[in-house]
């Protein structure tokens, strides 16, 4: 038995509202994107955000505009740590009837179409490798460094809205053999 994904299940139904509104090619086009695209879109711009900010305050070399990197960092610290908490808040309700893994969650593995892995961690990685070299280079930018938190919430709030985990394993029966007793 197949249990459908989510992705899945939005991808038919867009492939076919195309199809009934007489889109004809333009329904790939739908059926292709990905979901929760919003929040793809939103960590590479904070991606974006957080590296031109350090490579500007890194080319200013005034030491007093750190804020320059700073803030961004900062703001996006704490909007990341907003998008850690209702990711676990969404993970802890579906974990009633779904395994649930870290990895899973947060790194997407083996729950998100694999483009949408690839895409969602790149934007991790670069924005921690740009700020970081940035920060080794001119350390008055070393806030800059606190901002990958924003993308790795929001990949982990990806997994938690539209993930697919197997269903959650039932407990041994409480009057079941039970190893080592007895």
């Amino acid at each position: 038995m197949s249990r459908e994904r989510p992705w899945e299940r939005g991808l038919r139904a867009a492939a076919s509202a195309g199809a009934d509104a007489g889109a004809g090619a333009g329904a790939s086009a739908v059926a292709a994107a990905p979901p929760g695209r919003t929040l793809i879109v939103l960590s590479w711009a904070g991606t974006v955000v957080s590296c031109v900010t350090a490579l500007a305050n890194a080319l200013t070399g005034d030491r007093n505009d750190y804020w320059l990197s700073a803030g961004p960092a900062l703001g996006m610290l704490l909007a990341g740590c907003g998008a850690f908490l209702w990711a676990f808040a969404v993970a802890v309700e579906r974990s009633r009837t779904e395994e649930i893994g870290v990895g899973g969650l947060f790194f997407l593995e083996g729950c998100a179409p694999r483009r949408v892995q690839i895409v969602m961690l790149a934007s991790v990685a670069v924005q921690t490798v740009v700020p970081l070299a940035v920060a080794i280079a001119r350390p008055f930018t070393a806030f800059a460094v606190l901002a990958p938190v924003w993308s790795l919430g929001l990949a982990g709030l990806w997994g938690a809205r539209h993930g697919t985990f197997p269903p959650r394993r039932r407990e041994a029966a409480a009057d079941g053999p039970q190893s080592g007793h007895g």
